[in-house]
């Protein structure tokens, strides 16, 4: 066999390799192709969707093993669609930008062991707010205590809470419990803060948590739901200005958080994964605003959380 039939005979293999390669790509492109009605795996997808670029190594690995010239070409094809969903996103962060506001989102985890020092560490990371999740009422005195010499103004509900350098007026709860949920459940705040920019809406909230279960897939409904109620509060709002921080328990991609992504820009530099803090897979810890412009965010050391925590800047 000469090399012109060797090379002939190259781009005749690997079709199944091809075949793949292509929905890949596809399911990348357009993951709300897949639907929700069994076990959400639509959301499923979402959620990890930046680590469907694994896919492009095992697929070159084998088209290589495979000597395809068919299989190499077609793995370009995944390859160029995820170098344009999150290519941008391995760029560094302009954590210089200018800007007027730093926020900070910490779940701080109501198991913590070192309460005392996870309030250390977001005192010294120089926010101007502060939100937290999974407050108790054994570990929100010293929360307070810590964060009060530079966060002199707060507001706390339910396991929610917003410590500011700025006076805070207007704090109240935001209702978004889901229907089935306990009437003790709460997870929403919101606040106006009197920045020198002018005033600013602050919302804080903590959606339900998903689960991945072998009977019924991925859990999300009641995340889903909670979605809706804050969708609603946040377009309700009266200020133009709003900043919101929270563990949303949801990613970008993820269709279950359209509610709340159609209405606000979130501060998505990088992929700031914050959770599990171990070895973080996704964001699902966010900063999103609407009439002012996130202009930096990076996530922060570890503290004694199961979540890291994630910092932004903004531009009012």
């Amino acid at each position: 066999m000469n090399t012109r039939d060797r090379a002939a005979l190259s781009w005749t293999r690997g079709r199944i390799l091809a075949a793949v390669a292509v929905p890949v790509a596809g399911l990348m492109a357009f993951p709300g192709v897949l639907p929700n009605a069994v076990g959400r795996l639509g959301s499923l997808l979402e959620t990890f969707l930046p680590w469907s670029g694994l896919a492009v190594p095992v697929l070159l690995v084998l088209a290589l093993l495979r000597r395809s010239a068919l299989a190499l070409v077609s793995v370009m094809l995944p390859s160029a669609v995820w170098a344009g969903l999150f290519g941008a996103r391995l760029l560094p962060a302009g954590q210089e930008a200018a800007h007027d506001l730093t926020v900070l989102q910490h779940n701080v985890n109501d198991e913590n062991p070192d309460p005392r020092g996870t309030a250390r560490a977001l005192a010294a990371a120089g926010a101007d707010l502060i939100a937290l999740e999974e407050l108790t009422p054994a570990t929100r005195p010293v929360y307070e205590a810590v964060l009060a010499p530079g966060h002199p103004y707060h507001a706390v509900v339910g396991s929610v809470g917003l410590w500011s350098r700025h006076p805070l007026a207007d704090s109240r709860p935001v209702d978004i419990r889901p229907a089935e949920v306990g009437g003790d459940w709460n997870r929403g705040l919101r606040a106006t803060v009197r920045t020198p920019h002018g005033d600013l809406a602050a919302y804080v909230a903590h959606l339900p948590s998903v689960r991945i279960r072998l009977s019924g897939g991925f859990a999300s409904a009641w995340r889903d739901e909670s979605a809706v109620k804050l969708g609603a509060a946040l377009a309700a709002e009266k200020l133009d200005r709003i900043v919101l921080m929270g563990d949303l328990n949801s990613t970008l991609d993820d269709r279950g958080l359209a509610p709340v992504t159609s209405r606000l820009t979130p501060a998505d530099q990088g992929f700031g994964f914050t959770w599990p803090a171990a070895f973080p897979l996704a964001r699902i810890d966010h900063v999103m605003t609407r009439a002012a412009t996130p202009v930096a965010t990076w996530t922060l050391p570890a503290t004694a959380s199961d979540h890291l925590p994630v910092a932004a800047r903004v531009k009012l």
